[in-house]
């Protein structure tokens, strides 16, 4: 009998969401009754606005949410996007040049397959989203890391972009504000990345999904509103799950010009065609409605960012960037590696991470899954109480 053909190697070559995993993990532990605190997820333990909850339980009273609908999303969703993308992003779009995705991540994965093509290299500023180097390799490209560590408050610079460019490079990751550290480009910092690709006709797919979640007066200022000239070479990516607390809601999209545009909607036709319509009619909702609640969520994120910078500080090892946007804070625990902590000695992140679970039952995200070890994710989009019990387990754990 002849062997079965093999599996797809693109496929089985792609790692699992380390962050996904390590959340999963934790749930399982809590399952059987173990009090863990998960800091793993970038997920708003907020409940959806009841606005928007009542726009979706409209919807599922008009029939014409039962059927298929377009496969680039609903008029009146487009139009809000362009008006978001012009209210927030400074660019002005017609609605023709959005698609309305299943969740941001079906944006990067698109924006990823419309720009690039066999054997071109990306340029990955670091750390990084999990999910960018497996969607590069998806699209048969080539991810080339350019790291920026704590010392550059992990944001990278011309210099180190153009000396990680070749006569391959076609496109640019920027991520502003970051995740997984929090970081925001100041608007002379994002005009000049935007100059240099412009010169080199590089591609940029900007990720902003966490444009509105900004601290001390901070502005995440978008890459296209810094240099307008690069918006015919940009993809913007972006959705309502981290603003709105809409995380399992799995509304996105993807904006960008028109020639693009087009042929990743031939795609969505394909891959998934119309994202689920009551789902789109709560995101109208969102981003047409009043913005009270997620500004008070705004202010939660705030108040817990305060909060962990300053106990992660008295941990002696630790060196803790404070971030200005996104939920996550990103220690550079490289002081806590090569010691020993309750009978262990972790020499790298992974170890590390490895070992606070076991020891604190405290679960977070090695910087192995972001680039480098050496780091650590924690996200403090949880409630205020298990944020501060978590950070004294590893205090109790470090002081021994």
């Amino acid at each position: 009998m002849t062997e079965r053909a093999p599996l797809s190697r693109k496929l089985s070559a792609i790692a699992e969401s380390a962050t996904l995993k390590v959340d999963a993990k934790a749930k399982a532990l809590k399952a059987e009754g173990k009090p863990v605190i998960s800091y793993a997820a970038g997920e708003p333990d907020f409940a959806t606005p009841q606005f928007i909850v009542d726009a979706a339980a409209e919807a599922l009273a008009d029939p014409a949410n039962y059927r298929y609908t377009p496969a680039a999303g609903l008029p009146a969703l487009r139009e809000a996007v362009a008006a978001k993308t012009l209210r927030d992003s400074g660019l002005e779009v017609s609605p023709s040049q959005v698609i309305v995705t299943n969740g941001g991540k079906q944006s990067v994965y698109q924006a990823f397959q419309t720009v690039v093509n066999p054997g071109d290299e990306v340029l990955l500023p670091a750390p990084y989203w999990t999910t960018y180097p497996e969607a590069i390799r998806l699209a048969d490209g080539v991810p080339v890391e350019v790291f920026a560590g704590a010392d550059q408050d992990y944001r990278v610079t011309v210099e180190q972009l153009e000396a990680a460019r070749t006569d391959r490079t076609t496109v640019l990751v920027f991520v502003s504000p970051s995740n997984p550290t929090g970081s925001v480009y100041s608007a002379d910092e994002t005009k000049a990345i935007a100059q240099w690709a412009l010169e080199h006709g590089i591609w940029i797919i900007s990720d902003e999904i966490y444009q509105n979640l900004t601290y001390d007066g901070v502005k995440a200022t978008s890459i296209v509103e810094a240099l307008p000239e690069i918006a015919d070479q940009t993809i913007l990516v972006n959705g309502v799950a981290k603003t709105y607390a809409m995380t399992g809601w799995r509304v996105g999209w993807m904006v960008g010009p028109a020639d693009a545009i087009k042929i990743a909607a031939n795609l969505q036709s394909h891959l998934s065609s119309n994202v689920n319509n009551v789902a789109q009619r709560g995101a109208i909702a969102a981003l047409n409605g009043p913005q009270t609640e997620a500004e008070q969520m705004r202010e939660a994120f705030d108040r817990r960012r305060r909060l962990i910078v300053s106990e992660l500080s008295k941990i002696d090892g630790m060196v803790v960037p404070e971030p200005k946007g996104a939920f996550y804070v990103y220690p550079d625990v490289q002081g806590l590696l090569g010691r020993t902590w309750g009978g262990v000695t972790p020499t790298t992140s992974l170890e590390l991470a490895d070992l606070i679970l076991e020891q604190a039952e405290v679960a977070v995200v090695p910087g192995e899954a972001f680039g480098p070890s050496g780091y650590l994710r924690l996200s403090y989009a949880l409630g205020d109480d298990q944020l501060l019990e978590g950070v004294q387990r590893l205090q109790r754990l470090f002081s021994s």
